[in-house]
C-alpha cells in the first residue's frame, strides 16, 4: 500500500511538468524553429526542443528559408535533457549583439536527440554530430550541405560560454565571412 501511495504521488508531482508548453515558434523562422533562451517564473530555462518534431522535415523547412532569405541553417543538436544545450540557447539569446547576428545571418534550429527519440536518420544527415558531445553546432548552406560542425565545448568558459569565442564562431561562419576574398 505504501509503495502504491509513493507512486500516485510521483505521477502527480511529474504530470504538471509533462503539460507545459514546449516552445514558442518565431516570426522568421520555419514552424520547426522555437524562441531560445526563455525562462520560466523560477528562472529555470524553458525547454526548447520539440521532441514531437519530425527533425527530417524541420530541417527541410529550415533549408526552405534559408534559400528565400539567403541565409545558412544552424542546427544546435541536443535535447532538453541537456543542461549545456539550454544554456548555450540562453547565453545566445541574451547577448543582444550574438542575438542580432544569429538572427541576420542564420535560421536556427533545435535539433533533438533523446533517448526515446534517437532521430538516427536526422543526425546522419548532419554528419553524425554527437560525436563531439551537446550540443553540437551544424551549419548548413541552402542545399543541405554539412558546412562544419563545431564542438560546443571549445566554446565553454566556466559553467557558461565564452562571449569573445562564440561571437567569433558566428562571425566567421557568416555568408559574408565566407564569400569574402581578402
Amino acid at each position: 500500500m505504501k509503495k502504491l501511495l509513493l507512486l500516485s504521488l510521483a505521477i502527480l508531482l511529474v504530470m504538471p511538468v509533462m503539460a507545459q508548453k514546449k516552445n514558442t515558434v518565431k516570426k522568421n523562422a520555419p514552424a520547426a524553429a522555437v524562441s531560445v533562451g526563455e525562462v520560466n517564473d523560477d528562472g529555470s530555462a524553458k525547454k526548447i526542443y520539440d521532441e514531437e518534431i519530425d527533425p527530417m522535415s524541420q530541417i527541410d523547412e529550415a533549408l526552405e528559408l534559408a534559400r528565400q532569405t539567403s541565409r545558412f541553417v544552424i542546427c544546435q543538436v541536443g535535447g532538453n535533457w541537456c543542461p549545456w544545450c539550454l544554456r548555450f540557447a540562453q547565453f545566445i539569446t541574451k547577448d543582444p549583439e550574438i542575438s542580432k547576428i544569429v538572427d541576420e545571418n542564420f535560421v536556427y534550429i533545435h535539433v533533438n536527440t533523446s533517448k526515446e527519440h534517437k532521430n538516427y536518420e536526422a543526425l546522419k544527415r548532419l554528419g553524425n554530430p554527437g560525436r563531439f558531445g551537446y550540443p553540437a553546432l551544424v551549419i548548413l548552406n541552402e542545399e543541405g550541405n554539412v558546412m562544419h560542425i563545431q564542438n560546443s565545448s571549445y566554446l565553454e568558459l566556466d559553467k557558461s560560454y565564452d562571449r569573445k569565442k562564440v561571437l567569433e564562431f558566428f562571425l566567421n561562419w557568416t555568408r559574408q565571412a565566407i564569400e569574402e576574398v581578402k
